[in-house]
């Protein structure tokens, strides 16, 4: 369901038209890169299973994604949305299941990566919690 993974051999380039990192210069994107793992999935691949320990987060860069909370549709996601960080940043059970509705091109941080990420690069922590309070207000 999911393609192995790999560096990526063109990382800042490939970043710079992603949402997510608006206003990153090209050494953070490049840095972003280096911290991150190219991946492809399949149709159908879950990318995030709802009750599971998270152990990375993802960023899309081409495909859709659908979003369900307890078996119920919530929600889709697209290029520039990143899926699965909640799990990580609460250290808690993944809340919701993903799955790619289409071939997808991600990028993936393990917990690791992910950690230096929000450490390194404030306009990335930021992002970051910009959107799981986007989530947060839509989910009240």
């Amino acid at each position: 369901m999911f393609g192995n993974r790999k560096k990526s051999v063109d990382g800042a380039a490939k970043l710079a038209g992603v949402p997510f990192f608006d206003g990153f210069s090209s050494d953070e994107l490049q840095r972003v890169a280096e911290l991150a793992d190219d991946v492809d999935a399949e149709k159908g691949a879950v990318l995030v299973d709802q009750g599971r320990v998270g152990q990375e987060c993802y960023v899309i860069l081409d495909g859709e994604a659908s979003v369900y909370v307890s078996g119920e549709h919530v929600a889709t996601s697209g290029p520039g949305s990143m899926v699965g960080e909640m799990a990580l940043v609460e250290h808690k059970p993944r809340n919701a299941t993903v799955v790619a509705d289409t071939p997808m091109k991600l990028i993936v941080f393990d917990t690791k990566h992910f950690k230096q990420l929000l450490e390194e690069m404030p306009k990335a922590h930021d992002r970051v919690m910009e959107t799981l309070a986007a989530r947060m207000r839509t989910d009240s």
